[in-house]
């Protein structure tokens, strides 16, 4: 493992039954070291980890208050998209290290340590729009697009317009629906 991820181990094994905070710093340093990583290249953002252990297992929650850097996907102009994230995950005591699921997973009893920067740069993810609009552009967009809007399309016929059920059947189709009776 990146010397660097390992600023954000918490090591459990030290801390005694109850609640504990932990804080922790993310700068552009930190976007850097994920490969995968083509929507945040900046940010700079506070998080503050707040742990119960309990006798079967650790609740943790996670408060990350800040702004990312993003790409406007209509100019392309850089802008500060701020981020408020508050997440829950829980680890429980078991016999073998596992995910249970996306909120819970399985440590042994001699766990010495949890990273969570994984954890910390999913959250950040999750919490970015797939639209990613300048805010000098939110108030430009056509209020008429429903897509943009997330609105409805409503279509409105006139009764005397619309074509009853036998005008609709192609003549050549006619004669098979008198089979029928």
């Amino acid at each position: 493992m990146d010397k660097f991820f390992r600023t954000f181990d918490i090591e459990v094994i030290k801390y005694n039954v109850g609640v504990h905070e932990i804080d922790f710093t993310i700068d552009d340093q930190f976007f850097s070291h994920f490969e995968d990583n083509e929507i945040v290249d900046k940010g700079d953002l506070a998080v503050r980890v707040k742990m119960d252990i309990g006798a079967n297992l650790i609740e943790v929650d996670f408060e990350i208050n800040g702004q990312v850097e993003l790409t406007c996907d209509r100019s392309l102009e850089k802008f500060d998209y701020p981020l408020d994230i508050q997440q829950t995950m829980i680890y429980k005591f078991g016999g073998e290290e596992k995910e249970i699921n996306e909120d819970v997973y399985m440590i042994t009893r001699d766990t010495p340590s949890i990273n969570i920067a994984q954890l910390l740069y999913e959250f950040i993810l999750l919490a970015i729009p797939t639209k990613r609009i300048h805010p000098d552009y939110k108030n430009e967009l056509d209020n008429d697009d429903p897509e943009i809007q997330g609105g409805f399309i409503i279509i409105e016929r006139d009764e005397e317009n619309e074509i009853s059920e036998e005008e609709q059947i192609d003549p050549r189709w006619a004669s098979l629906k008198n089979l029928k009776k």
